[in-house]
């Protein structure tokens, strides 16, 4: 019997705009971590026009804000859910961050998520990245 894939829809959304993505997969819901408690870059000049997915400002929020601490523990609460999910054989999980406008630090984080998850299950699971307020953004997925 072949085993299931785990889908794993990651979100970067707008608390201001959209809200929480919804749950299509039918299952209600999934992780939302919000990132507004880490400093914004959007509000320095330079980065304004900017998004997560730009070296200056993943660089500003890697070396002056509490991004990496944050990272590392959505790192171990997601593992938890994946590593459960993988063994019971259930097909999708959703993984949303939000910030202000859906630019900056939601768009770095689903980024990084979605990498550390490629790397660690790359057997089993599909990631997919949503940019809810950046499109451009979201190109497809190898």
């Amino acid at each position: 019997m072949k085993k299931k894939m785990l889908h794993i829809d990651i979100h970067s959304f707008s608390y201001k705009k959209g809200g929480i993505p919804k749950d299509d997969s039918g299952n209600g819901g999934g992780f939302a971590f919000d990132c507004r408690g880490i400093l914004n870059p959007g509000r320095i000049e330079e980065y304004k026009t900017q998004t997560g997915n730009d070296i200056g400002v993943q660089e500003y929020l890697e070396t002056k804000t509490e991004m990496p601490k944050f990272l590392d523990l959505i790192k171990s609460l997601v593992s938890i859910n994946i590593e459960d999910y993988l063994a019971r054989g259930f097909e999708n999980l959703q993984i949303n961050f939000g910030c202000t406008g859906g630019q900056h630090r939601s768009v770095y984080s689903a980024i990084k998520i979605a990498e550390f998850i490629k790397e660690k299950y790359p057997n089993g699971t599909e990631v997919t990245i949503h940019h809810d307020e950046q499109p451009q953004l979201n190109i497809s997925n190898p």
